[in-house]
C-alpha cells in the first residue's frame, strides 16, 4: 500500500533542444512563448532539469535519466503520456495526438524497465495513431491505484473507445468528465487539474462542467479516505494540481516552486500532514504547457534484485 500510489522511482527525459510545442498550442492554453532565443530557453530548461534532478535524488527517488539531442521532439521532456508502469509487471505504450510526440516513444526506455524491474507484459496501444486515436499516458488520465479509477476529462488526447480499452485491460474504473478554465477552453490534459495522493488530492471541482460529474469526483475520492483540497481556477493556472507524489526517504509531494507558493496554508497542512512538499524551480519548461507532474513517468514495478558479479 505504501508505494501503490507514490512510487520510489521514475524515469525522466533531459531535453537538450527544449521548446514551445507549436503543434499543441491551439489546443493547450498553459503554452506560453519564451522571451529568451533558441539558445538561451532550451539552456535554461537544462538547467532547471538538472537542478530537478538532483533535488529528486537527494530527496531519496531513484531517477532514471535518458538523454534526447533530437531536435525534432519538443515535448520530450514529459515522457508521462507515452508510457505508464503498473503494480504487477505491467507496462502500457500509448497513442499521442500531435504529431511530432509520437516520435518521443524510445525503445531503451523499455528495455531499461525490462532490465531493471519485473516486466510481465508491455500492452502497445500505440498503433491506433493510424485511426486517429490517443490516449496519452497519465496526462490524459489521473489514475488512482488504490481504488482503481482513471479520472479522465473528455478531450482529443483521450478517446473514449481507448479509455474503455484501457480500464478492461488494467483493471480501473473509468470516470470521465467536461472541464474547462475560467475563460471557457477545454482543459487539454486531466493531470493539469487534479492529482491524487494517498491521503489527499488536489483537484479544481469547480472546472468540471456538469454538476452530477463534480459531486461523483468529489465522493469517490472522499471515499478511499482521501481529504479533497479544492483548488481555485487561479491555482490550477499555476500549475497547483499538477503534482506527483513520490517515496523517497519519506512520502514527498513534488510539485513546482510556482505551484507551491499558489497554495493556501490552510491546503500545505494538510498535505504536509501526510508528505513533505518538494517545490522544483522550473519556469522555463512549464512554458510548454506543463509541469512537475508531467516530467516524472512514476515506476510502479518490482525492481529486480542487484547483481553481483
Amino acid at each position: 500500500m505504501r508505494l501503490m500510489q507514490a512510487p520510489d522511482a521514475v524515469v525522466m527525459i533531459r531535453p537538450h533542444h527544449f521548446c514551445s510545442n507549436p503543434e499543441t498550442r491551439d489546443d493547450n492554453a498553459f503554452q506560453t512563448l519564451s522571451n529568451r532565443d533558441a539558445a538561451a530557453t532550451s539552456g535554461a530548461a537544462l538547467a532547471e532539469f538538472d537542478r530537478a534532478v538532483t533535488a529528486l535524488r537527494g530527496a531519496g527517488v531513484r531517477v532514471h535519466v535518458f538523454d534526447d539531442e533530437s531536435r525534432d521532439t519538443p515535448d520530450s521532456v514529459f515522457p508521462n503520456n507515452w508510457f505508464s508502469t503498473h503494480a504487477g509487471g505491467d507496462v502500457a505504450i500509448y497513442p499521442m495526438f500531435a504529431a511530432n510526440r509520437r516520435r518521443e516513444r524510445r525503445q531503451d526506455v523499455i528495455e531499461m524497465l525490462k532490465r531493471d524491474y519485473r516486466v510481465q507484459e508491455v500492452t502497445d496501444f500505440s498503433g491506433l495513431e493510424a485511426d486517429g486515436l490517443a490516449l496519452e499516458g497519465t496526462g490524459a488520465m489521473v489514475l488512482d491505484h488504490i481504488g482503481r479509477i482513471a479520472y479522465t476529462v473528455r478531450s482529443n488526447r483521450a478517446d473514449p473507445i481507448l479509455l474503455e480499452r484501457f480500464c478492461t485491460r488494467f483493471n480501473y474504473e473509468p470516470i470521465a468528465f467536461e472541464a474547462r478554465d475560467a475563460m471557457g477552453r477545454d482543459v487539454y490534459h486531466t493531470n493539469v487539474l487534479m492529482g491524487v495522493a494517498t491521503d489527499y488530492a488536489l483537484v479544481c471541482l469547480d472546472m468540471i462542467v456538469d454538476p452530477e460529474r463534480r459531486r461523483t469526483v468529489a465522493e469517490r475520492l472522499a471515499e478511499t479516505g482521501r481529504a479533497v483540497i479544492d483548488l481555485s481556477h487561479a491555482q490550477i493556472g499555476e500549475f497547483a494540481g499538477n503534482a506527483i507524489e513520490l517515496t523517497g526517504d519519506q512520502r514527498i509531494l513534488a510539485l513546482s516552486s510556482r505551484a507551491l507558493r499558489a497554495l493556501r496554508p490552510d491546503q500545505r497542512a494538510i498535505i504536509e500532514k501526510s508528505a513533505r512538499p518538494l517545490p522544483l524551480d522550473i519556469p522555463t519548461i512549464e512554458t510548454a504547457g506543463g509541469s512537475v507532474r508531467c516530467m516524472l513517468a512514476g515506476i510502479h514495478l518490482t525492481r529486480r534484485p542487484e547483481r553481483t558479479v
